[in-house]
């Protein structure tokens, strides 16, 4: 087995664990790591808590979504909803990219109605730049990350369209366990019925992929179309003859 890490950058709490949650159990059950980021809390999403409260609960249900995922977890001090690009967050990022080392990060597409996850997107990809140019000299050596994916998001979906599709039937109990964990996903804070909508949506690409349960992915750049049972730069080594 690679010993590859792999890397889900949300915008807020939650972002990962709607759009993410299923690759990141597929290769962390498979004896990957995983590290989970969120820039944000997304504690301005509960109109009926004050910031403060909700942001203290969805601390509590990303520590138990990451538990679930057997992911490391991070999360980063801005605010909901005004998520700026600024070099200090994209020097931060490089920074955790150059500690983590991942193979993979997985993270929003740039077609979003969304500010904050258009602003990770760009945030994002500066910051691997920066990760892996030799001339940004920072504590830790460069590092490059081989690939980036986009997740399937319902909020990202301009421009969106599949490239990978991932068959996660063996970890879908998981996925809906940690879909669970989250309030607003459950139902009750948002009228949109976010638990129906990824569920149905794992049975939807299943069909199309010829497996039980998948998520699809997007590709930079765009490829044809593949249906894998792992993240092509996480497969398995061959044993020598």
């Amino acid at each position: 087995m690679t010993a590859g890490t792999l890397m889900a950058i949300g915008a807020h709490a939650g972002d990962v664990e709607n759009t993410a949650a299923a690759a990141v159990l597929k290769h962390t059950r498979a004896g990957h790591r995983a590290v989970v980021v969120h820039l944000t809390l997304g504690e301005a999403g509960n109109p009926k808590l004050a910031r403060e409260l909700y942001a203290a609960q969805r601390q509590r249900e990303v520590a138990e979504s990451a538990a679930i995922m057997g992911a490391e977890m991070v999360w980063f001090p801005y605010p909901d909803g005004t998520l700026p690009v600024t070099e200090e967050i994209q020097l931060r990022l490089c920074d955790l990219i150059r500690k983590e080392t991942p193979a993979v990060i997985l993270t929003h597409w740039k077609g979003s109605f969304h500010q904050d996850h258009v602003a990770t997107h760009e945030l994002v990809l500066g910051a691997v730049r920066l990760a892996a140019t030799a001339s940004v000299v920072r504590d830790l050596p460069p590092h490059r990350v081989r690939s980036i994916y986009y997740p399937e998001n319902w909020e990202d979906m301009e421009g969106w369209h599949p490239d990978v599709y991932l068959d996660v039937t063996d970890v879908w109990d998981e996925v809906v366990r940690v879909l669970r964990s989250h309030e607003f996903i459950r139902g009750g804070i948002s009228r949109f019925r976010y638990l129906d909508y990824y569920t149905a949506l794992g049975t939807m690409r299943g069909c199309l992929a010829g497996f039980d349960k998948a998520v699809a992915l997007m590709v930079p750049g765009g490829r044809p179309v593949r249906r894998v049972s792992v993240l092509p730069v996480l497969e398995p080594e061959p044993r020598p003859a």
